[in-house]
C-alpha cells in the first residue's frame, strides 16, 4: 500500500472516531493494520486525530472538508522530515491542522500566524530535550498533548487527553523506553 493510499484510508476510517481525545483517537487508530509503527502516513494521521477530536467537542469546523486540506498538506512532507530536516511531521502534521481550524495562511495577520509557530517551537523543543531516535508514536503524542494544551488554552473547545501512556513500545525496535515520557512504567 502506498503512503497515499494509507493516508486516504486514514481519512476515511477517521470519520467513525467519536472521541473528543485526540489520544484516545490515535491510540485506536494506529493500532489499524495498515498503520506502520513509523511511516510519513504519520503526517496525515496526527493531524487528521485532532481535527476529528475538535469537530466532536464542537468545534467550529466542516470535518470532511478539513480533512481533504489536511490530506493535502501532509502528502507533502516527506519521510524522515525529522531527521533530515530537523522538524518533525508529527508537530507539522498538527500544526497544519491547526491552521485548518483558524484559517491561518501565509498572509495572517490575527496572530495565529505567530501562534502556530510558537506552538510548533514549544513542542519541537520538547521533542529535541527527549532526543532521538524518532518514534512517530512518541512524537505524535507529544504534538498531539502539545495541540491540545493550544486549543484548550484559546477556549475554543475542551479536549480530553488519557493517551498519557504508549501501546506501541514492544513493537518498536528504537525505543527509548524511560526516556519516553509515555513509556509503560513498571510496577515495582
Amino acid at each position: 500500500m502506498t503512503i497515499e493510499e494509507k493516508a486516504r484510508r486514514i481519512i476515511t476510517d477517521i470519520r467513525k472516531e467519536e472521541s473528543t481525545d485526540p489520544s484516545a483517537i490515535f491510540h485506536h487508530m494506529a493500532m489499524l493494520d495498515y498503520v506502520s509503527i513509523h511511516g510519513p502516513e504519520h503526517h496525515v494521521l496526527d493531524g487528521a486525530c485532532l481535527l476529528t477530536a475538535y469537530a466532536n467537542a464542537g468545534g467550529d469546523i466542516d470535518l470532511s472538508e478539513s480533512l481533504e486540506r489536511l490530506l493535502v498538506q501532509g502528502l507533502k512532507m516527506p519521510g524522515a522530515m525529522c531527521g533530515l530536516w530537523g522538524i518533525c511531521g508529527a508537530v507539522a502534521s498538527v500544526g497544519a491542522a491547526l491552521a485548518v481550524i483558524d484559517h491561518t495562511g501565509p498572509l495572517s495577520t490575527d496572530g495565529s500566524w505567530g501562534d502556530h509557530m510558537a506552538f510548533t517551537a514549544e513542542a519541537s523543543r520538547e521533542l529535541g530535550t527527549i532526543n532521538g531516535p524518532r518514534c512517530c508514536k512518541r512524537d505524535g503524542l507529544l504534538a498531539l498533548k502539545h495541540g491540545r494544551d493550544y486549543l484548550n488554552a484559546r477556549g475554543k473547545v475542551h479536549l480530553e487527553f488519557a493517551g498519557t501512556v504508549c501501546a506501541f513500545s514492544d513493537r518498536n525496535e528504537q525505543c527509548i523506553g524511560e526516556r519516553c515520557p509515555f513509556f509503560p512504567k513498571k510496577e515495582s
